[in-house]
């Protein structure tokens, strides 16, 4: 019930950004989707607020040959960035993330119901991260940099078998660069995401970690309001002493739609298709954006 009254509250606050959205004005030329990528920060008074929803679910893994029963994972991530300063180079804001995971062969869709501590489900509020974006080359104003502090706020990452989130800190850096083509219907977009994991070994696998994540996202722009866009990301977690490594490659595609002059909507899929000492499964991403 209180995990229910926090996406209740969430979906609220999102909506009556929306509401203030409407009255707000978007001094970017163009459509928010095709200028104000994440590599570009916004001005001093503006507002970027990003509702993202992430459902993973598998039947197969590394660790075992053939089919497995299903676990699925759902996390939806809500983070706000406000612009400082008179030259759009440093963003203020935090995120938040809530975890919804079950596992024992049970619907994937069984996520939403949100149903607590069990044997095969798990939910909650898990982190809490604040967070800094800056361009550090003035006049380089696509290229940015992420850097946030994950918070964790589980007591144990696994209880009765069933994984919520990890329990240690995260420090994470995420570099982002993109560049336009002429006649502005190509965009490239890149990313490099550094995790440093840290905290007692005996709390996550994590834990004395560092992951890295190169990805790769090429959109094509049939108008400037809608662009359909295909991408790949290689994960690396590179063990400093807690004796676990993993990497995973992923592919996928997606589309953005730009509702109105301040809010987009993202949907986005990607399959799992080679790894090692992880799962083999798929995502289905839904977002919500708004810029005011």
């Amino acid at each position: 019930m209180k995990t229910k009254k926090i996406v209740l509250a969430t979906l609220s606050f999102f909506i009556l950004t929306i509401g203030l959205a409407q009255d707000g004005d978007q001094d970017q030329g163009g459509s928010v989707i095709q200028t104000l990528t994440p590599s570009k920060l916004i001005g001093k008074g503006q507002f970027d607020i990003k509702w993202f929803n992430n459902l993973y679910t598998q039947t197969e893994s590394t660790f075992s040959d053939g089919k497995e029963p299903r676990q699925t994972f759902f996390t939806s991530t809500l983070e706000g960035y406000t612009g400082v300063g008179n030259n759009k180079r440093w963003n203020v804001g935090l995120i938040l993330e809530l975890r919804s995971n079950v596992v024992g062969d049970r619907d994937a869709l069984d996520v939403f119901k949100f149903d607590g501590e069990s044997n095969s489900a798990r939910s909650g509020l898990t982190s809490i991260a604040p967070s800094v974006k800056f361009v550090p080359f003035e006049n380089v104003n696509n290229f940015s940099i992420q850097s946030s502090f994950f918070i964790p706020l589980v007591d144990n990452e696994s209880e009765n078998g069933v994984f919520l989130d990890q329990n240690g800190f995260i420090w994470q850096n995420r570099f982002f660069y993109d560049y336009t083509f002429p006649g502005n219907k190509f965009q490239i977009f890149g990313e490099l995401n550094s995790e440093f994991n840290f905290g007692k070994e005996e709390d996550s696998f994590a834990n004395n970690s560092l992951r890295l994540t190169p990805g790769v996202f090429f959109s094509y722009f049939p108008s400037s309001k809608f662009t359909i866009l295909a991408l790949a990301q290689h994960s690396e977690l590179i063990d400093l002493g807690n004796d676990f490594d993993q990497n995973f490659t992923a592919l996928g595609g997606g589309a953005k739609y730009q509702l109105t002059k301040q809010l987009n909507l993202e949907a986005l899929y990607t399959n799992f298709v080679d790894g090692s000492n992880t799962g083999l499964g798929e995502t289905f991403n839904i977002g919500l954006r708004a810029v005011f």
